[in-house]
């Protein structure tokens, strides 16, 4: 569990940091690399809180 947070954290670091090149380069490719971190961050997030609901449920 706590390895998955840090990885968490570490992939919304990586995604705050594409924007942030995004915003000093203008170079687009960085944009889409951030959409992209950020976009699966939130489906694996999304799914590990799901596994952990319904195990709340189950029991």
């Amino acid at each position: 569990m706590l390895v998955f947070r840090w990885l968490l954290m570490l992939l919304l670091l990586a995604a705050g940091v594409s924007f942030a090149f995004y915003a000093g380069t203008g170079q687009a490719k960085y944009k889409r690399y951030g959409l992209v971190i950020l976009k699966w961050t939130l489906l694996a997030a999304a799914g590990f809180f799901l596994v952990l609901f319904l195990e709340r449920v189950a029991t």
